[in-house]
């Protein structure tokens, strides 16, 4: 089935990804502009993938944003492979999303890879101390420690949260869905937010 040229200009307007791309999701969706997108996003993380294991990101951009209010501030540090995309509109436009997450959110890491293993295990004991008088198996215990492990991370983890102007989207779709426009990895290294 061939999908008409309305559908794939929309969907191209949406995601920004070139309109081949869109067309054979929508091919491949049954012209489901919905299941097109996943298919998109799905591709999206693949092509994220291989960018991170094939090549370095050594430009980038340090963004600021300062809330209306001016008491709270970020800084944000993050690189791409080339000037040319470290100054174009989407990165900036990445840059500022990220920030205004941050100042949002306020996490402590960029991913879960930064969570130290005695962190986990202090929030682990925690938990295990709120509930030790539950009367619930050892078990159910650790099955519900797990659970709460998880929350903790997507909580505290900067990629792993949901976006703040899309909450069914995590941080790293949004990334990776940048990575699938630009056509270049890109890397959040690290961020620092300030508040009065």
């Amino acid at each position: 089935m061939m999908a008409s040229i309305e559908e794939i200009k929309k969907l191209r307007e949406e995601t920004g990804i070139s309109l081949m791309e869109c067309r054979k999701a929508l091919e491949k969706s049954g012209d489901d502009i919905e299941k097109a997108r996943d298919i998109l996003r799905t591709w999206g993380k693949e092509v994220a993938k291989k960018k991170g294991a094939e090549r370095t990101a050594g430009q980038g951009l340090i963004e600021s944003y300062i809330h209306p209010n001016k008491k709270i501030g970020v800084l944000l540090s993050i690189r791409c492979e080339s000037d040319f995309v470290a100054m174009s509109d989407n990165f900036k436009n990445l840059s500022h999303e990220i920030c205004l997450q941050v100042a949002a959110s306020n996490p402590m890491f960029v991913r879960r890879e930064d969570i130290s293993a005695e962190v986990l295990e202090k929030e682990k004991e925690i938990y295990k101390e709120q509930m030790k008088d539950s009367g619930k198996s050892q078990q159910i215990l650790e099955q519900i420690t797990e659970g709460k492990l998880r929350k903790y991370e997507e909580q505290n983890c900067l990629l792993l949260q949901p976006w703040i102007k899309e909450p069914d989207k995590k941080v790293e779709d949004l990334v990776n869905e940048y990575i699938s426009k630009i056509g270049e990895k890109i890397v959040i290294e690290k961020f620092t937010r300030y508040e009065l």
